[in-house]
């Protein structure tokens, strides 16, 4: 793959302990403020479809509970690529609200690194 550009994100879920809105998260934070308006100009074919996205997340909780699946829906382009590593971060939010969803005190802290290429 050919790398063009990489962006890093971080994301939390404060409350729920659900890793996949972590990684989301810290997928949409990598790459909500990019404009590439002549990115599709230097993809093969000229076309978006063309485009390889790699997404590497760090995450302090086990792969499984993350829906790689629904981690993808999170871009809006190309040919998506999910790994899993060991990394980010869990620490206490100082309160459990089970009205949010809490089953402990916990907060799931996902790091991102996306690249982009073809």
């Amino acid at each position: 793959m050919t790398v063009i550009f990489i962006e890093l994100g971080m994301g939390v879920d404060l409350h729920g302990q659900d890793a996949t809105v972590a990684a989301k998260r810290a997928c949409r934070d990598a790459i909500q403020e990019n404009s590439m308006p002549g990115l599709r100009s230097i993809l093969p074919g000229n076309t978006l479809d063309n485009m390889k996205v790699r997404v590497k997340l760090g995450v302090p909780v086990p792969a499984e509970q993350v829906d790689i699946e629904e981690v993808k829906k999170s871009f809006p382009y190309g040919q998506v690529e999910v790994e899993i590593v060991p990394g980010g971060l869990i620490c206490s939010s100082g309160v459990v609200l089970p009205d949010k969803g809490d089953k402990n005190d916990e907060v799931i802290i996902v790091n991102a690194a996306v690249e982009v290429g073809y």
